[in-house]
């Protein structure tokens, strides 16, 4: 299976980077694995309603053209499904039994997801009804989808 980071915004802490490039490594044996990257939109102080639409709308546009038509995606959003770490880890193994091969996880922005994305969305998943920074929750999804593949090969991971 090849499983798809698609995120907004560029890591810019080393430390975010250290443990983004372990989960990557580690996941290497299970997935191919890709991080794609899309610029973010400046968002100005006091931005109106609209002029964060807009912005969310840039940012969906960039999502959407990384999306292959056969490409399962599953947008990250506060409103979605949350599941706990052996129901992720079954989604992602029946994903696999069905002969989706190409599976994307879609983190957006500091304002979140565009209506487009969240429409061309299969499934929306919500780690928390908390907000996180985006680049923490690109730490946070690598490393339960690692344990999501520990879990189906029935190898000890820390609880």
């Amino acid at each position: 299976m090849k499983i798809s980071i698609l995120c907004v915004g560029k890591i810019k802490e080393d430390f975010y980077r250290k443990a983004i490039a372990e989960y990557v490594k580690r996941l290497s044996r299970y997935c191919k694995l890709e991080i794609i990257e899309v610029a973010d939109e400046k968002t100005p102080d006091n931005a109106s309603e609209t002029v964060e639409i807009q912005i969310k709308d840039k940012e969906g546009e960039r999502i959407l053209k990384n999306i292959k038509d056969d490409t399962y995606v599953i947008a990250l959003a506060i409103e979605g499904k949350m599941l706990d770490s052996v129901q992720l880890s079954r989604s992602i193994e029946q994903l696999g039994l069905m002969g989706k091969s190409n599976v994307a996880f879609v983190i957006g922005g500091s304002l979140g997801l565009s209506d487009a994305v969240l429409k061309r969305a299969n499934e929306k998943l919500s780690f928390s009804k908390m907000t996180f920074p985006h680049q923490l929750m690109r730490v946070i999804l690598l490393e339960q989808v690692y344990r999501s593949y520990r879990i189906m090969h029935n190898e000890p991971y820390h609880k």
